[in-house]
């Protein structure tokens, strides 16, 4: 029984050696399509769009059934506290409430609630890519998950065209520059932060 049981041993040694089993692992490429959609227009979106979609589409949150407050609430806590989500503490209650009122049961409104008047657009650069999210996937000299800012400004330090693609991609979103990650649309940003980011962005060294 030994002796067969090493002979078996030895014919399937015999045949991997021989190339009768792939020695190479291929990998498994899964491409997912781009993320084309933005939440809701609504005061807290530019909030959403910038936190909520480094890691989740739109429909995973339109998706889900229309839950209370605590839920929405515990939902950002989890992101924040067991998966490191780097959201600003000041953003938390406002994009809870976002979810709430968009996603959530939340009781229509009575009355249409006032438009906001226009908040004149920061001139702080970094104040900026902290409202939106930027800097929870870039940083200006290292890569986290996006491209370090300065490898954005080294790419394009020569094109003619530079400001105009960088605001496009603020904008719009897409995946494909810099490899398959995708990066979510802007929408809710104003032209004059776009062009405080883009200038900000071709300036790092």
């Amino acid at each position: 029984m030994m002796r067969l049981l090493l002979f078996a041993v030895a014919i399937l040694i015999g045949v991997f050696l021989a190339g009768g089993v792939d020695q190479r692992a291929t990998p498994l490429k899964i491409d997912l399509p781009p993320e084309t959609t933005a939440f809701k227009p609504a005061p807290g979106a530019e909030l959403v769009n910038g936190q909520c979609l480094v890691c989740h589409s739109v429909e995973y949150v339109s998706s889900q059934p229309p839950m209370p407050r605590p839920f929405w609430s515990a939902a950002v806590k989890k992101m924040v506290d067991k998966y490191g989500a780097n959201v600003p503490p000041d953003q938390i209650d406002p994009i809870v409430d976002y979810l709430y009122h968009n996603y959530g049961d939340a009781p229509p409104p009575t009355t249409a609630p006032a438009a906001p008047a226009p908040a004149a657009p920061s001139t702080d650069p970094v104040q900026l890519g902290t409202k939106y999210g930027c800097l929870a996937c870039h940083n200006p000299t290292m890569k986290i998950i996006g491209p370090a800012l300065r490898e954005v400004a080294r790419k394009y330090q020569a094109d003619p065209e530079a400001a105009q693609k960088i605001a496009h991609q603020i904008r719009h979103g897409g995946s494909g520059q810099w490899g398959s990650i995708i990066m979510p649309p802007f929408p809710q940003i104003s032209d004059g932060e776009i062009q405080t980011l883009t200038d900000w962005i071709l300036r790092q060294k």
